[in-house]
């Protein structure tokens, strides 16, 4: 752990809660958007999922889009259902990290998400440990579609320093997406990336 940190901003996926990219991209490659891989992923993606994770398009127009993205005929159900895809498991272990940072630090959770992801992830979490969203966990959540902001945008990192009365220099990031952590770096925040393999449980918050 980084010494002289007073404050910690979460991300979400794949820091907090497992999650599989490929599975929701295999899902709309077999409902027959077969370019899928091309327009999202964990480094990049098309405007029309920048434009989402900001909440400048709604979900008609989001499903529209991909509706428009095949020639084969895809439900709404299959849509909702190929996007969740990706989306797993909260561990307990990395909850009950969250309960004990909270003693000491000020936690922050900031994720680039959207309004069906935040509905799903906060009914996994409800239905597998009784907590009736993430924000149980933390002073202030950060959600890209409610701000309008998105990683690795510096704009987005100066408004959780901001609004908080951060110091950059006491303040902890941790996220498991190479450009996020750069963003947060030009604002001068410290910051821990997570490579793949590694999870806040094994490599950041170990039991003395």
């Amino acid at each position: 752990m980084i010494k002289g940190i007073k404050h910690i901003i979460f991300d979400l996926g794949g820091v907090l809660i497992n999650i599989d990219y490929s599975l929701t991209e295999n899902a709309f490659i077999k409902a027959g958007i077969t370019n899928f891989p091309q327009l999202y992923g964990q480094l990049q993606q098309s405007s029309l999922f920048d434009n989402w994770e900001m909440g400048k398009i709604g979900r008609e127009e989001f499903i529209a889009a991909l509706k428009g993205a095949t020639s084969h005929p895809i439900s709404e159900a299959q849509i909702l259902t190929a996007w969740n895809a990706m989306l797993l498991d909260f561990p307990l272990r990395r909850l009950q990290i969250l309960q004990q940072l909270r003693l000491y630090y000020d936690l922050f959770l900031l994720s680039n998400t959207n309004e069906i992801h935040e509905e799903e992830f906060n009914k996994t979490l409800y239905q597998a440990h009784g907590m009736p969203n993430i924000g149980v966990f933390f002073d202030k959540v950060y959600l890209s579609h409610r701000v309008g902001l998105r990683k690795p945008m510096k704009e987005i990192f100066e408004r959780v320093l901001d609004d908080n009365g951060l110091k950059a220099e006491q303040t902890l990031f941790i996220d498991d997406s190479p450009q996020h952590i750069e963003g947060a770096k030009k604002v001068g925040i410290q910051t821990i990336y997570l490579e793949k393999g590694m999870t806040i449980e094994d490599n950041v918050f170990q039991p003395k």
